[in-house]
């Protein structure tokens, strides 16, 4: 079954809400760049709205390993999205603190999938997402088909401009290396606020087996 991750919250209400519609992760931006970002000092709030049962997330962009840890232990994230130019070392440091790490890289139609290897022991997860001047939530889609070349064992989240109406085309996908997809932007009444009936409608068909 494909999981779901619904990324870029951090409105308490809005929080509460898309938990009671059970998606599998919840993704919180650390990154001060985007429109999603928590903020530098997040209420705790934020993140007891969250239930025991979804995973918190934090998503981060070339920072440093000594704050993410700091947050990390804040907050109570239990995975650690790494979304820039983190290098393997770095991501194996965060991984050898006994956090679940997910590795994020741009695709585009060149992007070489070889690449990665390096990464096979620093991270528990690979998320492809779009390659775009915006970092996160460009709501514009890769060409999927380039899934086609991807072979390494690392389950994978799939990004990028997911909207509403993909769940069957989703579900489609053959390549067995496909554990969840993150949804963003094309779920959003503005920066960081989710329709609820939107997300609750999509998680239910990614998650019904029958096609």
């Amino acid at each position: 079954m494909i999981r779901v991750k619904v990324c870029g919250m951090h409105d308490p209400l809005n929080i509460k809400e898309i938990a009671e519609v059970k998606p599998d992760f919840i993704g919180f931006i650390f990154y001060p760049g985007s429109p999603r970002y928590v903020g530098d000092e997040p209420e705790t709030e934020l993140f007891r709205n969250v239930a025991s049962h979804i995973k918190k997330t934090g998503v981060f962009l070339n920072e440093n390993n000594h704050k993410i840890l700091d947050i990390s232990i804040r907050t109570g994230l239990d995975m650690i999205q790494l979304h820039g130019n983190e290098s393997p070392a770095s991501c194996f440091q965060l991984k050898s603190s006994g956090l679940t790490i997910i590795k994020a890289f741009n695709i585009e139609k060149d992007f070489g999938f070889e690449f990665l290897k390096q990464y096979a022991l620093a991270c528990d997860y690979f998320l492809f997402d779009t390659k775009s001047e915006k970092q996160g939530g460009s709501g514009i889609k890769f060409n999927w088909e380039k899934l086609e070349e991807y072979s390494m064992d690392k389950p994978f989240f799939l990004s990028g401009g997911i909207g509403p109406e993909d769940a069957g085309l989703i579900k489609s996908i053959e390549n067995r290396g496909l554990f969840a997809v993150d949804i963003n932007s094309c779920f959003e009444t503005s920066p960081g606020i989710k329709d609820i009936a939107l997300v609750k409608t999509f998680i239910e068909e990614i998650k019904n087996e029958q096609q």
